[in-house]
């Protein structure tokens, strides 16, 4: 337990250092929200220094960073210029889409990774093995955003709907139309989001799989005539499995930060567009959100990955 009350002291530090930084730099950073504003004819520099005055942008950094503190304890999570509302208005839906498709990214790259890597690792150097390995090099190689054009050319060439997460029809379909809606939406990013993992996950699934076939314990229940499902089952997969959720918990969070820029590229109405969105007008209070949200995904991600452990192995929690 000692290991997971450090984890959530350091994530805690971390994300309070982590808005510092961001405040910091934005303060570093040339021009505000209004900047782009003088050149609308219909903005006036009185009126755009009375905006300024109103929204506290020409406040001192650290009451700036006082107030945005305020405004997270009281459950506001800052409050958005751009939108006009407070920003957990804004974060909470998208935030919901956006686990919604990396925990389905997550969830099927993982069965393809734990399929192809044991099957490869046991039948090291076979046909499916050396397939298996030139692929998911062949699939490393390609860039997150042409995997992600590709998703577009397949949606456009076929009956699967690519943009936003229902149809304009959703609210008047029945439950179990939904369901499949919802589902036929999904397909398309969750499988472009998957393959970007993928690479990574096979290789660590495969190599762990491999160190575990070549442990003294292994190699001595082969020789007491342990084979086949057994041996997996029994004696493989639990010592491999270690470094198999340390690896899972790491996924989470990096499925998350590449989330974004997939649903950017693919319409999905996540955290990625608004945070793109935010960096451009310089929202700030929106930005910092997606920040420290990705950051406390991974950081929730690492939690999970330990709390498995400790189950595991209760010795890994001290």
């Amino acid at each position: 337990m000692s290991r997971l009350v450090g984890r959530l002291a350091q994530g805690a530090l971390l994300l309070v250092v982590l808005s510092m930084l961001v405040f910091v730099f934005a303060e570093l950073a040339p021009g505000d929200f209004f900047t782009g504003a003088v050149l609308d004819p219909r903005m006036s520099e009185e009126l755009i220094e009375t905006l300024r005055l109103q929204y506290g942008l020409e406040q001192p950094l650290h009451i700036r960073y006082l107030r945005w503190a305020s405004s997270v304890a009281r459950g506001e999570g800052g409050f958005s210029i751009a939108y006009r509302r407070p920003v957990v208005d804004l974060f909470l839906p998208r935030a919901a889409h956006t686990l919604m498709l990396a925990g389905a990214s997550m969830l099927l790259a993982w069965i393809i990774a734990l399929v192809l890597g044991i099957a490869g690792a046991y039948r090291a150097g076979g046909w499916l093995d050396r397939s298996t390995l030139i692929a998911v090099a062949a699939l490393l190689a390609i860039p997150e955003l042409l995997l992600a054009l590709l998703g577009i050319l397949v949606a456009v060439n076929t009956r699967l709907p690519l943009g936003g997460a229902t149809s304009l029809d959703y609210a008047s379909l029945s439950l179990g139309a939904r369901l499949i809606d919802r589902i036929e939406h999904l397909v398309i990013p969750v499988t472009v989001l998957a393959l970007t993992s993928l690479p990574v996950l096979v290789r660590h699934v495969r190599t762990s799989v491999l160190e575990a076939l070549d442990a003294p314990f292994v190699r001595a229940a082969r020789g007491h005539g342990i084979s086949g499902r057994r041996l997996m089952l029994a004696y493989v997969l639990p010592a491999a499995a270690n470094p198999l959720i340390t690896l899972f918990g790491i996924s989470f969070g990096g499925l998350l930060s590449g989330s974004l820029v997939i649903e950017g590229a693919m319409g999905w109405p996540g955290l990625g567009p608004l945070v793109l969105e935010s960096m451009t007008n310089q929202d700030l209070h929106v930005l910092l959100a997606g920040i420290l949200g990705v950051c406390a995904f991974l950081w929730v991600g690492n939690l999970i990955a330990d709390g498995l452990l400790v189950l595991i192995d209760p010795r890994s929690g001290d």
